[in-house]
């Protein structure tokens, strides 16, 4: 098991953005120098909680300031974006990297940047358009062919080469045929997942889903993989989870109940959870009632707490 970081900001409206942008990013430097892995950097356009629109741009500088650790985005929404653009956008971000990346894709989630995008979210239209959008940036890579391109949001044309000038479609990744892709899901027989497993793409385990939810993608995903003739590998997974640690139980469980954790989930993330209809996927138990799905309930389910040891354990 190899530890990585989920760049998720948690940074409360009205703080200073500028400042809030290089603790991120602070944050990332210190990381490299204590070996983690890998760093995954999230999408949102009118989430201030959430506040990082690029994680392209994020990850640029990111890259200039560390030395080892791979940066990847969690996720690229996809509905959010333009596929011809979107090609040589991460193309040319795979390069800088020189195999540092990882391009983790999804849907995306957060009405307001549904409405900002044009997007029906209430007819799940999003779902297709996401698919729509990562195969034609894989066919823009694979060197698709001159022509027109289309759906209901976007529209581009693949030019004829100027040979003569040398004007001609040119980008490709760095990592071929592309860099590594990474999947999320939510439900326990995510869609996405299957997806993933029949492509040969690293799932991701979202951080407010329970054990039970893991083992079920888990097995979701390896069937899938086993049907396409693949051999799903363990390594590929990944699995985010909250997690506080400190030197006593006590220390730990009080950090998480009354900490910024707490305050995180109290006065933003929870409510979300609610307004999004999300709060079932966070159940151990369906029946358990939405009213339970507490602090302690995080603290007892869902988040990883305790001295080293314990949560090692928890692991």
């Amino acid at each position: 098991m190899q530890l990585g970081y989920f760049v998720d900001p948690l940074h409360h409206p009205g703080s200073d953005y500028t400042k809030n942008i290089h603790d991120d990013l602070d944050q990332i430097v210190l990381l490299d120098q204590l070996g983690y892995a890998e760093a995954w950097i999230a999408e949102h356009f009118t989430a201030p909680w959430e506040n990082i629109p690029s994680p392209e741009l994020f990850i640029a500088q990111a890259l200039g300031m560390t030395k080892h650790i791979k940066l990847a985005t969690g996720v690229t929404c996809l509905p959010n974006h333009y596929p011809f653009q979107l090609a040589h956008r991460i193309a040319q971000l795979d390069h800088q990297a020189k195999g540092r990346f990882m391009w983790g894709i999804g849907s995306g989630a957060t009405p307001t940047d549904f409405e900002a995008f044009g997007i029906d979210a209430a007819s799940n239209e999003q779902r297709d358009l996401t698919w729509e959008t990562l195969e034609m940036v894989l066919k823009i890579w694979d060197g698709l062919e001159p022509g027109t391109y289309e759906n209901k949001f976007w529209k581009f044309t693949i030019p004829e080469p100027m040979e003569d000038i040398g004007f001609y479609m040119h980008m490709k990744p760095y990592q071929l045929p592309h860099p590594p892709i990474a999947v999320a899901g939510m439900s326990p027989r995510s869609e996405s997942l299957v997806v993933a497993g029949e492509r040969g793409w690293m799932p991701l385990g979202i951080n407010f889903v329970p054990p039970r939810t893991l083992k079920a993608q888990w097995q979701v995903y390896s069937e899938a993989a086993a049907k396409a003739g693949r051999v799903p590998d363990r390594s590929q997974w990944r699995i985010c989870r909250d997690v506080v640690v400190a030197d006593t139980t006590e220390e730990a469980r009080e950090l998480a109940l009354s900490g910024v954790m707490a305050r995180d989930f109290e006065v933003y993330f929870r409510q979300v959870m609610d307004k999004l209809g999300f709060l079932k996927y966070m159940k151990e138990d369906p029946a358990t009632p939405d009213d339970d799905i507490d602090l302690q309930y995080m603290v007892d389910n869902l988040w990883l707490v305790g001295t080293p040891d314990e949560v090692a354990d928890q692991i």
